[in-house]
């Protein structure tokens, strides 16, 4: 069955008890997330080791659903029990409109399998999992396989606290031959892959279109023993001091409140 490019990939009258329902969390007290409009695109991949970016007011496309969506997936981050295949790990963080992290984001996964097939019986290759306080996130699982119409991809929904609407998309392989002719596939949803010791990294953040709460941390006005202001213009490849760290900046920008080195890993990366 091939999936339909011209389905709704983003949900806003999916109601937060329904999708609270769908993931198997009961009465737990789970976020929500908003649907996305447009993230910045690209031909082709970053390099793999280049920093992963967050642009301000930027979010991440959405996708269709796709008829193999499955409700009441387990948490786990680990999907390989029972697989086999090429081992994938997808790791980033999860940012709002501005750039600040957020955490306790749901994240359901699903994908085929090694030879192209979905598992819609049992739980084989599904799982959710939530952002930790830093927004990041952590899935291990397989190199999806290849079915008629389709390139490599996986499935995600994503859902941030306090809001009411989901955002369904897909994440894609550079170099795939098949992503010329999928017409579901968008270049912006690449996610940057490398090998490394015979294990697939590939890394992507999502920028939900929510406005979000900064993490806490100490005030930018006055930081504790750091050079790090608010307000300032850094350049690529600045270092300023914060909290007993030093952080080198990774792209221009001008500095806000909530973008402290430690709670933007886009824009400053630990020296």
């Amino acid at each position: 069955m091939s999936e339909n490019p011209h389905r709704a990939g983003e949900q806003p009258g999916l109601s937060r008890k329904r999708f609270i329902t769908a993931v198997g969390l009961g009465a737990l007290a789970a976020p929500a997330v908003a649907g996305a409009a447009s993230r910045a695109g690209a031909a082709s991949a970053a390099p793999a080791d280049a920093p992963l970016a967050c642009t301000p007011g930027r979010t991440t496309v959405a996708q269709t659903e796709g008829p193999y969506f499955k409700p009441n997936s387990p948490e786990r981050d680990d999907l390989t029990a029972g697989v086999s295949g090429t081992r994938l790990v997808v790791s980033g963080h999860v940012f709002d409109r501005a750039c600040r992290p957020l955490s306790r984001v749901l994240m359901d996964f699903w994908q085929a399998d090694n030879s192209g097939n979905y598992d819609n019986v049992r739980f084989t290759l599904r799982g959710h999992l939530f952002t930790g306080a830093d927004g990041s996130y952590r899935l291990t699982t397989i190199v999806p396989g290849l079915y008629p119409g389709r390139t490599r991809h996986i499935h995600v929904k994503l859902q941030a606290p306090g809001q009411s609407r989901i955002l369904t998309t897909q994440l894609y392989f550079p170099g795939e031959p098949r992503n010329n002719t999928d017409t579901i596939f968008d270049p912006s949803l690449l996610m940057n892959v490398r090998t490394a010791g015979g294990v697939r990294e590939g890394t992507f953040d999502f920028v939900l279109d929510v406005a979000g709460t900064p993490t806490t941390s100490p005030s930018p006005s006055t930081p504790p023993g750091g050079t790090w202001r608010a307000g300032t213009a850094y350049a690529a490849g600045d270092r300023v001091a914060y909290g007993g760290a030093t952080y080198r900046c990774l792209q221009a920008h001008t500095a806000q409140t909530g973008w402290e080195p430690p709670n933007v890993p886009s824009l400053w990366q630990r020296a």
